[in-house]
Order: structure tokens, then sequence, then C-alpha cells
């Protein structure tokens, strides 16, 4: 029999070749984010492609922090992000690292440059140097800097480190070319004076190397193999190729570009989100209408939804933008077979059956979930009272309107016939309560064939309901205007968070713990705040509508 081609992305077709023709002799990848903020979904395309790299050719997977910048960087951010590649099922074991552990490296990188004379210490300021560098048409100059022996670069570094020079009087760049096409070859940035406490080593320096020079560095020192990074960092690769070059690490690592994966209509840059949460307009970082790895998890999604969802974005070269629905149809994909199909009332009106039993209580035997037999049946309560949903009833339906209404006839989901007979209005003509009779021969699973009603509504019994506040997510931006207004603002969705405080649902949700998930018959997908949920005050999320616009392509 014939095998069947794989289908292979780029990325795994040049480490192919790297083995095979002895570049490497195991793959080592890693995730290497910058502590400054939380983790997004864009993020987890990062984590997953460097981790299932990893895991495919049975090699090694590094988390390690990128912490060079103490300005941004918080403790804080670096519980969330372990936090974050744990979740999604990303392990590194005893491989996690910290770009501050290899300072004492890096100065002795830097020294090395410096003694062969491909660094030097520049005195022009920030703007001087901006000025210097030129244009993408213009070719930059020469800081008149830049031909100082390597004794005195060695002597003034050496005052750098000592805390001799204030913040932003001086730089270490390396010499390479002014002229170079490439202006991220135009003697850049190693090395800046910033008196400040880091996270991790405390006051131990006060200079920091930038980002391009310490980051292939971390790769060499790690044995990295394969540099995995989006495209911004292109422009980048020469420079990060002199890097390793220059200081001769031995088996350097390559770096390789794929397409940043952006969603339609959600905000994942961490400067727009950090003004969301500092204003108060969400509840954190982790607020549910947000599109950080901490928010989708509290929201309700799972570590599987995501991997689908990455697999079907697939690893490009080329930029483009995948639609937000694609996300939920992955949520709904993963959940619909797993979760209890519970009977929810999120806007509740009361239904009197005037003819059952008062006194009496029976137990309807409900499917846990239709599509999945597997899950079994459970007992939910039955009597007199019940709570069914507002919209279930109308005083005057317009045509095609198959719920209660006077007059009709609907079936109470797993259990009878119900005819509308009356209705109670309070002062305002707002219906309170509506009062029907059962036919006690209709009961669900009696195999009743007398006659057939075309609406069925879901209900939950009065006395026994569990109160609970539902929160009902939408984008936090306004979908139809665009993420943005002509001046550069926000564009917010006012109506991203609907909170009922007064639902009620079956007696069995009472025990649901945090994280918790289940659907709500005709609502959607709802799980246990992991924040505000208490025993005794039980707040659901919901995760997302049953309702998709997103179709897989065949």
């Amino acid at each position: 029999m014939e095998e069947q081609a794989i289908s292979r992305n780029f990325i795994e077709m040049a480490i192919d070749r790297d083995l095979a023709e002895g570049v490497y002799t195991k793959v080592v990848t890693r995730f290497p984010p910058e502590p400054n903020g939380y983790l997004h979904i864009g993020h987890a395309k990062s984590i997953l492609l460097n981790y299932g790299l990893a895991q495919e050719y049975g090699g090694t997977f590094h988390l390690r922090f990128d912490d060079t910048n103490p300005t941004k960087e918080k403790v804080e951010f670096v519980d969330s992000i372990i936090a974050d590649v744990k979740w999604l099922g990303a392990e590194f074991g005893e491989h996690l690292y910290f770009a501050s552990d290899y300072f004492e490296q890096m100065y002795e990188a830097a020294l090395k440059l410096i003694r062969k004379g491909k660094a030097y210490v520049c005195d022009l300021s920030p703007e001087e140097i901006r000025e210097y560098r030129g244009t993408l048409t213009q070719p930059g100059k020469n800081s008149p800097y830049r031909d100082r022996t390597a004794e005195e670069n060695l002597r003034l570094f050496e005052e750098m480190k000592d805390g001799k020079c204030e913040d932003g009087s001086r730089v270490l760049r390396a010499k390479i070319d002014m002229a170079s096409p490439n202006i991220n070859m135009r003697d850049p940035i190693l090395y800046r004076v910033a008196k400040m406490e880091h996270h991790n080593t405390g006051n131990t320096w006060c200079i920091y190397p930038m980002y391009d020079f310490a980051h292939p560095i971390e790769d060499a020192i790690e044995g990295v193999t394969h540099s995995i990074c989006t495209l911004e960092f292109e422009d980048h690769r020469p420079l990060y190729d002199w890097v390793v070059r220059e200081l001769e690490y031995p088996n350097p690592p390559r770096q390789i570009e794929f397409a940043k994966m952006y969603l339609t209509n959600v905000i994942t840059g961490k400067r727009y989100i950090k003004r969301l949460v500092e204003d108060g307009i969400v509840d954190g970082w982790d607020d549910p209408r947000l599109v950080t790895l901490s928010a989708l998890r509290r929201r309700g999604f799972t570590p599987e939804s995501i991997k689908m969802f990455m697999e079907l974005s697939g690893v490009s070269k080329a930029q483009s933008s995948v639609d937000y629905a694609m996300l939920e149809y992955c949520i709904r994909e993963d959940l619909k077979l797993k979760k209890a199909r519970m009977m929810a009332v999120l806007d509740p009106i009361r239904l009197v059956i005037d003819n059952y039993p008062e006194d009496q209580v029976e137990y309807m035997e409900v499917p846990n979930n239709q599509e999945n037999p597997e899950m079994g049946t459970r007992r939910v309560p039955f009597c007199r009272e019940l709570y069914i949903e507002r919209e279930d009833f109308m005083i005057e339906p317009p045509k095609k309107y198959f719920r209660l209404y006077p007059g009709n006839e609907v079936r109470l989901m797993n259990a009878y016939f119900v005819t509308c007979t009356s209705y109670k209005t309070d002062e305002n003509g707002t219906v309170t309560e509506v009062h029907c009779t059962y036919d006690p021969e209709t009961k669900s699973g009696s195999g009743f064939t007398g006659r057939k009603v075309k609406g069925t509504i879901h209900w939950v019994a009065a006395p026994t309901a569990v109160k609970a506040e539902v929160r009902l997510y939408e984008n936090i931006v306004d979908e139809e205007r665009g993420i943005y207004n002509d001046d550069g603002s926000l564009n917010l969705n006012p109506n991203s968070l609907v909170i009922r405080k007064e639902c009620y649902m079956e007696p069995e949700l009472a025990d649901a713990k945090p994280q918790d998930s289940f659907q709500f018959v005709r609502q959607g997908y709802f799980c246990v705040d992991s924040k505000d949920s208490a025993p005794s005050n039980l707040v659901f999320n919901r995760i997302v509508s049953l309702k998709s616009s997103y179709r897989p392509a065949k």
C-alpha cells in the first residue's frame, strides 16, 4: 500500500536539511518572552510551535526569560508566563532560564568584542545617535568616538559598569558598517547604562545588554539549534549571525522567521492592554474580554482548543489575519462531547402549572449529553412552580413563534406538554408570572404519540433552583466599526459585558468548582469564574455562544 505523503511546513523542511547534513545532531528550541506583560493568543503560536518541534524531533524545549530591560519587568509577569506555558502543556522541566543569569558571560563577550576591535564606547547622545544613523535611503556616518583604541574602550566600559556614568551618557556599540543598507547593522548599541534594580539580579549591575546582543548569546550558551521567531526579526538576523560569529561560538544557532498570527478585531498589543488595565476598563490582565492566555483560561477556553486553533491557522511566511470566529469554533468543537448540557434560566419569569399537585416533586431522567450517550443521565427535580426564560413567553407573538403564548401548547424539555392559560403583569405591563396546565399523559419517555407540538422550552424547578450570577461577554471592541477610532483611541464596545445577577440553575450546579464548565441548554458554554465565584455566590462566565459564523474548510 502506497504511503500517504506528510505535509511539512518550511521550518520542518529546514530542520530536516540541517539534521541530514549534520549541522546539528539534536534539536533544541526555546520560547523567550520578555517579562514585561502577560502573554496573549499570539504568543501561544510561538510556544506551541517551538514545543511541538522539540517533541517532533525528540529534542529539548527551553523556557527562557529575556529579562534585559529592568524598566518594564516584574516578577508578576514572570509568574504569569510560567503558569501560561504550563497550562498549554509545553513542558520545559528543568530547562527554565533567565537572560540575567548570563549577565557575567555577556559582559565578558562585550570585552572580547572590544579587544577584537569590534566594539567601542560612544558618547553621542541618543538624539545624536539617531541623527548619525541615517535613513533607509541615506547611509549613516561614523561616530567621532568610533576609532578609540581597545585600551580606552576597555577603560570606559569598565567605568560604565562601575556606575561612574549617568543614564544615557554613554553606550557600547558594535563596530560594523554605518553605510550598510540594513539599518540594524549600522553600529547597533550593545549595552546601555540603566541604574535600576533588576527583579533577578538586584543592584548588581547598572549596565544592561540590548536585546539584539543578548538574545543570540543566550541561544548559543544554551545550545539552542533553531531560533524560531516572528518576521519582524528577519531584518535583525544579520546582526544575530554577526554576534555569534564574532564571538566564535561553536555550532551557532540558526534563526528562522515565521509570520505572526493576527486575529481580527481583538486587542493584542501590550501597550493597549496595559492601558485598559490601568484605566480600570477591564478587570485586570485576566479579564475574560481580553485574549491574554490568562484571560482565555479564566473565560473557560481549554489548552486543547488553543492547540486546535493553531493547527488550523498553520505556519507560514506570509502575513495574514485569522477570524476570531475560528477560535470560537475550536472551543465549541472541544467541549461539545465533553460537557454536560444543563438547564439554566438567565432571564427568569415564574411558570405555575395550576393542575400539578402542589406538594409533589418528581425526578426526570435527563441525558447529560445527547451527542455522547457514554456520559449517562442525571435526575432533575420537577414540580408545580418553575422558572422559564422570559423570551420563551410572549403575549402577542409574531408569526412562526412556537414557544409559549396564551392558548399555545409546548413541551417542557424532558418533562410534559403544557398549555398557557393566563399570565400576570406588574404596573408597567411587564410579565411576572405565567400560568398553564399540563397533560400527565405526555411525560417525556412515555411513548406518547397523541399529538405533536412545535416548541420545546427549558426550565428549572423553583424550590430547588440554585441562584447564580452570569456574565455574558462580547468582544471588547466594536467589531463592525473596527478596533481604532480616527484619533487612534480604542473603539470600545459598551455592551462587552452584561451581568445577570438573578439566574436560576439546576441544583446539581450548586457544587460546581472554579473552572468547571458546562453547556447551558440553548445559551452556550459557560464556566465557573476562577476569580470571583464562591460556594455562596456562584459566578459563571459565558465562554462562547452556541451559534457560529465560522465554517472550517473541507
